[in-house]
């Protein structure tokens, strides 16, 4: 899990995901299956790429209440997913029922998979947040706060941004996983995000974790751009 990779694949269904993965022909991946692919496509986009061994973070970051994010986890358990998510917001009883959840629908033998909490979005501003959310202190402080309860909760770690990683790390300490999505390279369109940083950036601050989407999904040359994605996290020069 620590110093992965992990590949958004923001598709609409199976046939544009295997198109995207042609060019990566044996290559073992760590790949986020959202909300668009797997209300699409349901279970059998996981079975089909743990079929080919690839490594699975399922992003359906469950929020709900807790009776219902039990059952939920339960049956997500069965998948086999290396990483599942909830968001942090549903509160300390909702994060033990999730996993509570995973370990009742682990099957025997297998380790369950590793539950992390959304804190604060990367889409989401200070000011958004404290504007809509009508959450009063700093953004850095909420998702510190959430971090902490999800640690409370015994989750494995969060999603954060990587300005986030630092502080988390001191507070909770080295072991907490922090997974960082809003990773572009110093080339990239920031789009939607708000919360950014490059591989290097999350790598120096210590992340155990990057997510990246659009920067290899929609270049033009897929393959090459996850090449340079993965040189910069690894710290290797060209």
């Amino acid at each position: 899990m620590k110093n992965s990779l992990i590949i958004a694949l923001d598709f609409p269904n199976k046939q544009e995901v295997f198109q995207f993965l042609e060019p990566f022909a044996d290559e073992k991946l760590f790949l986020k299956v959202g909300m668009e692919l797997f209300y699409q496509e349901g279970p059998q986009i996981i079975h089909e790429l743990k079929e080919r061994e690839h490594q699975i973070f399922l992003d359906l970051k469950l929020h709900d209440i807790p009776n219902t994010v039990y059952g939920a986890m339960k049956g997500l358990a069965r998948l086999g997913c290396d990483l599942v998510n909830v968001h942090a917001a549903g509160g300390k009883q909702m994060m033990t029922a999730a996993l509570e959840g995973l370990e009742a629908g682990t099957l025997s033998g297998r380790r369950r998979s590793a539950c992390i909490a959304v804190t604060q979005l990367t889409s989401t501003s200070e000011m958004q947040m404290q504007e809509e959310q009508l959450i009063g202190v700093s953004l850095q402080e909420s998702v510190l706060h959430y971090a902490s309860v999800a640690k409370e909760a015994g989750l494995d770690g969060v999603v954060c941004s990587s300005q986030e990683v630092v502080p988390i790390r001191e507070r909770i300490g080295h072991e907490f996983l922090t997974v960082t999505p809003g990773i572009r390279l110093s080339s990239d369109s920031v789009g939607d995000q708000k919360r950014v940083a490059t591989p290097e950036l999350a790598r120096e601050f210590g992340a155990a974790a990057i997510v990246v989407g659009r920067g290899i999904t929609r270049a033009a040359n897929p393959f090459e751009s996850y090449q340079a994605y993965k040189q910069a996290w690894e710290g290797v020069r060209s």
